[in-house]
């Protein structure tokens, strides 16, 4: 199952109002929870003599979402509405070099195009770069490097103007 196809069925579940969805495939089983008002997922990948869980349940259950509406509504001013957020696709630990040694992707002040590589984000031991789907000027960047990031967690501020 591609990443894509991951995605979509986390937002296919969280829109259907289904409380619980499990898949299981050959080499890997997904189960989605969505619960009062907070959502819930795990992802296992089944290794040999090992079992990897990407999202701890108990992180996810520590913010209710009551509280993540209004500090997503506090971050907002008029210099946010003006700028366009670069977004994480996937859960994953967020790098803005392509390795320790080398330079970050992009930096504040620096303009980015459609397709630029602006970070890359580790899931499940996959390296998967993000690519800017806007062009435009960095504002700011709202990740530290080697931290953990969220599905549809904004990464980047830029300016389109």
């Amino acid at each position: 199952m591609e990443l894509k196809e991951i995605q979509n069925l986390i937002k296919f579940v969280a829109k259907s109002g289904a409380n619980e969805v499990k898949l299981e495939m050959k080499d890997f089983k997904i189960t989605i929870k969505t619960g009062a008002g907070e959502k819930v997922t795990s992802i296992v990948q089944q290794v040999p003599a090992a079992t990897v869980q990407v999202v701890p349940q108990t992180e996810i259950q520590a913010i209710p979402a009551t509280e993540q509406k209004t500090e997503s509504v506090n971050k907002k001013t008029d210099e946010a509405n003006s700028y366009i957020e670069i977004k994480s696709p996937i859960i994953g630990t967020f790098y803005r070099k392509p390795s320790p040694d080398k330079p970050p992707f992009i930096k504040v002040g620096d303009n980015v195009e459609v397709g630029d590589t602006v970070c890359i984000i580790e899931a499940m031991k996959l390296f998967n770069e993000v690519e800017s789907e806007i062009s435009g000027k960095i504002v700011k960047i709202l990740v530290d490097d080697s931290s953990p990031v969220e599905f549809d967690q904004p990464l980047y501020l830029v300016d389109p103007s």
